[in-house]
């Protein structure tokens, strides 16, 4: 089987720099645990899968996967599309589980609308604190992530996560 890889620098204007993501185009969706080996292999901060269905790549909602979502490994699939493959849409619509992600063209760059999330307040101040060892929460919220605000920028070099505790909050990574 042979299967198509990109390595792409996005926000980079030369290689070498940015941040790189793998990108492979497929014509059909494989196996999880061969999208897993390959982006294993790939040994880079993510690899993008993209399926185009059939040979001709359209616009209107291009099936794309990655572990989590990822800004960089889909601006990075998008200038695969326009520029290995050819596209010469404006636009790109890609469907994720993330919902829907769009990247146009703007001149030699691109945009993405990387889809905004509300957070809101969660209440277990204490089972954060304990799994961070202890540390003072200035405020605790939620989306799909638990985000920490403290008001000591040195603490967070120093803290001694437990990480079984943290497996047991809510939240995508744990």
């Amino acid at each position: 089987m042979n299967i198509d890889l990109y390595q792409v620098d996005a926000f980079a204007s030369q290689p070498f720099e940015g941040n790189p993501a793998a990108v492979c185009p497929l014509e059909a969706w494989l196996d999880d645990a061969l999208l897993q080996a390959i982006a294993t292999e790939n040994n880079l901060s993510e690899t993008a899968f993209l399926c185009r269905l059939n040979p001709v790549i359209t616009c209107a909602g291009l099936p794309l996967r990655w572990k989590w979502i990822c800004g960089h490994a889909t601006l990075a699939a998008a200038w695969v599309i326009f520029n290995a493959l050819g596209d010469s849409a404006e636009t790109l619509q890609f469907q994720t589980r993330s919902g829907q992600l769009s990247v146009k063209r703007e001149g030699d760059e691109l945009a993405m609308d990387f889809p905004a999330k509300t957070l809101e307040p969660l209440a277990m101040h204490a089972e954060v604190a304990a799994a961070f060892g202890g540390i003072d929460i200035e405020e605790l919220l939620i989306s799909d992530d638990i985000v920490v605000v403290v008001n000591n920028a040195a603490l967070i070099e120093s803290l001694a996560t437990d990480m079984q505790q943290l497996k047991q909050l809510p939240g995508r990574a744990w």
